[in-house]
């Protein structure tokens, strides 16, 4: 990567490899929280000259700590500063809402010296928006700067008239400030092998609002303790196969930098830069794949989404009673209403991806409470769907575009192309696409049951009835006979968009399909034209809109494939469940930090490398999430709150013969467990139940494919 990110709760800095944020960067650098830009620019120099840059690690989101030095300096024959005699390392990390940032400066000549360090910092305080060129409007005015209390106060008052304001302070004080360009310097002395430290601290006030400052070494030590905890709270994993554990922990520190409280409980943002904020479908899509992690985030995830759920008819926000959003946005230009962010609901999927997510999350936890308490948000999407989501009560959902500043295509897939028939031609809304009937479908089968438990027998019953009618309507409109797979979607006419592409493959965790089209979308999954190496492609190199460049058509996305890859493994596939994980794998491999990024390019692996995504957001929840379903389908495992099982159907990646798991929170408790290779090609796998916590009983079904050895 050629930037760095630093992330805690709601504030993330963005900044060059050198950590410094350039004026006027196209990259649209600065740190931010709320969708503001609260500093547009942060530099340093070492005599008025910019620093050599060292090295630069992000490999810990929550600390950066990079290394510079000073180039050559002389004037006119006379030596000022020998090149490289000091050292200068920048270690920052965010804590409750404000930056830390320490220059700690060494000299390695062998004489005392002498020179000017400076940091020049300012604030634009532009929207989220505005930084990126995708909307423009009225915006306010900064209100100067201001010395106070040994520091700088940049303000600005916001159109939305929200006051805001970048306070900006430093230790120690010994220092000379220039306020037409925000410059603080330092005049230093060292000796051989003298240190000293200049510490920074950048907190973000809106209305008057803002972070204390703590002693640094104070914060960084809450920090890590909250990072201590997290692990602590989550499954662990160690099996005799290091790239997957490196892949699976790496899943999980993403994760943890991405999680965020809006005063409903954390729950994961979608991805950095550029969505650090509640996402509908992002989000709940990440929770899912948590579930075998941590529970928890899926129960904040929830509660976040049913406190912002639709309420009314609201055309410029795409909004309708029961709605859950696709994505909120906190800065000036949603405040002032210039852009219907405020939330956005422009999106289809969300709405079964919530009951989908309340359902599973109550047979992980058996936490009937929270779906009691949120039973009247349940229904309310239930009504939703037949309501709204089915405007022309042909039984599909579809969705259409209302907004004029909204979304077109409101599906996972939202770029303009993206649904595309042979003939080239764009799919005319409304569009009723494939995977979102496959999340209806199991949202009423798997709520029904828990709405028996709750002696809502006649609610079930319905249910279970309509997602029998809608799975009929369903294989009679979607199959494609010539290509044995389901098309993407149906347009505006009923007529079938008929693309192949990876959106079916989500269909398999539902249960919709038949057995025996279940079967021909697994293997059509994994076939040449769909799979190159690396993992499953969104569109067959055989259709018209294929292009391995494209964002949504020829491109690999790590979620997409981990949403696949849950179905395959509940259908039994095997085989094709393997294949897609060393595919995988073998991308991460190809990525710094063996991190997965939200997406990259689709083509083969003859290559020998990845191609990367110009502007893939790195790290991206639902990518980092792709790991944890890796543990699931190596598992097999089906928690069942119903009837008190866990199914455990053991299945391990080729070369691997061990794999133990820790703090594995289902029901009241915990599962330690440990899944050995045998050699037995009749009974392939072993499974130790170490420890067993739950209040589930585990049942160990048997392998069924051929032995991946």
């Amino acid at each position: 990567m050629d930037y760095r990110i630093i992330k805690e709760n709601d504030l993330f800095l963005y900044s060059d490899k050198d950590g410094d944020i350039p004026q006027g960067h196209p990259s649209g650098f600065g740190l931010y929280t709320k969708d503001t830009r609260f500093l547009s620019r942060l530099e340093i120099a070492i005599n008025g000259q910019k620093p050599v840059l060292l090295s630069s690690a992000a490999d810990a989101n929550y600390i950066s700590v990079i290394r510079l030095t000073n180039p050559h300096m002389e004037q006119n024959g006379e030596l000022i500063l020998w090149r490289e005699s000091v050292e200068i390392e920048r270690t920052r990390f965010i804590y409750e809402g404000g930056l830390y940032e320490t220059f700690r400066l060494t000299s390695y000549y062998p004489k005392p010296i002498e020179f000017d360090f400076s940091v020049l910092a300012d604030a634009d305080f532009a929207d989220m928006f505005t930084v990126r060129g995708f909307q423009h409007g009225e915006t306010g005015h900064k209100t100067g700067t201001q010395r106070q209390n040994g520091g700088l106060t940049i303000g600005y008052a916001g159109v939305d008239h929200v006051a805001r304001e970048t306070r900006i302070a430093w230790q120690p004080q010994e220092s000379s400030i220039d306020e037409t360009t925000n410059t603080v310097s330092f005049r230093v002395r060292l000796d051989h092998r003298e240190s000293r430290e200049i510490t920074f601290f950048v907190a973000p006030f809106v209305n008057g609002e803002g972070p204390r400052f703590y002693d640094p070494q104070v914060a960084m030590a809450k920090l890590e303790a909250s990072y201590g905890d997290w692990n602590a709270g989550s499954t662990a994993v160690r099996s005799d196969n290091a790239a997957f554990d490196k892949l699976f922990h790496r899943g999980v520190q993403d994760l943890r930098v991405l999680l965020t409280d809006v005063g409903y409980g954390s729950f994961p943002v979608a991805g950095l830069p550029w969505y650090s904020v509640p996402f509908g479908r992002d989000s709940l899509i990440a929770a899912l794949q948590m579930l075998s992690l941590n529970p928890q985030a899926a129960k904040g995830t929830l509660l976040t989404m049913a406190a912002y759920q639709g309420q009314k008819e609201d055309p410029w926000q795409d909004e309708t009673p029961g709605k859950i959003m696709h994505e909120i946005r906190y800065g000036e230009l949603a405040g002032a209403g210039m852009v219907p962010f405020a939330p956005y609901y422009g999106t289809i999927d969300a709405t079964p991806l919530f009951l989908m997510l309340a359902a599973e999350y109550y047979h992980w936890t058996n936490d009937l409470a929270l779906i009691e308490q949120l039973m009247p948000n349940l229904e309310a999407a239930l009504a939703w769907i037949e309501r709204y989501g089915d405007r022309d009560g042909d039984g599909f959902v579809e969705y259409f575009q209302e907004s004029s500043k909204g979304i077109a295509n409101q599906g996972w897939k939202d770029s303009a192309d993206s649904v595309v028939h042979r003939s080239g031609d764009y799919g005319q809304a409304p569009i009723a696409l494939v995977e979102v009937q496959g999340y209806v479908y199991q949202a009423k089968t798997r709520l029904a049951p828990i709405f028996r438990t709750l002696g809502r027998s006649g609610d079930a019953d319905r249910l279970e009835q309509e997602a029998a009618a809608l799975r009929e309507r369903f294989e009679q409109s979607f199959w494609m006979e010539d290509e044995q797979y389901y098309a993407i979607a149906l347009d505006r006419d009923k007529r079938q968009v008929q693309s192949v592409t990876s959106n079916t493959g989500h269909i398999l965790m539902s249960g919709i399909a038949s057995p025996e089209r279940a079967h021909a979308v697994a293997s059509r999954l994994v076939a040449d034209d769909m799979f190159g190496g690396y993992g499953i492609r969104t569109m067959s190199t055989g259709s018209s809109g294929y292009n391995p460049m494209s964002y949504h058509n020829g491109s690999v996305w790590p979620h997409d494939n981990s949403l696949c890859l849950l179905g395959l493994s509940l259908g039994g596939f095997e085989t094709e469940a393997v294949k897609v994980m060393q595919g995988l794998m073998k991308a991460a491999d190809g990525f710094e930090y063996a991190r997965l990024p939200e997406l990259f390019c689709g083509y083969t692996d003859e290559l020998g490398h990845p191609v990367p995504y110009p502007v893939a957001c790195s790290p991206q929840a639902w990518a980092a999430g792709t790991p944890l379903t890796f543990l699931q389908t190596m598992l097999g495992i089906r928690p069942d709150a119903l009837s008190g099982t866990i199914r455990l159907r053991p299945l391990l990646l080729p070369g691997m013969n061990e794999l133990e798991v820790t703090n594995l929170r289902i029901g009241q408790g915990t599962l330690h467990l440990r899944v050995s290779r045998t050699g037995d090609v009749a009974a392939p796998y072993q499974v130790d139940i170490l420890e067993n916590y739950t209040g589930y009983q585990v049942l160990i079904q048997p392998f069924e494919g051929d032995v991946v050895k």
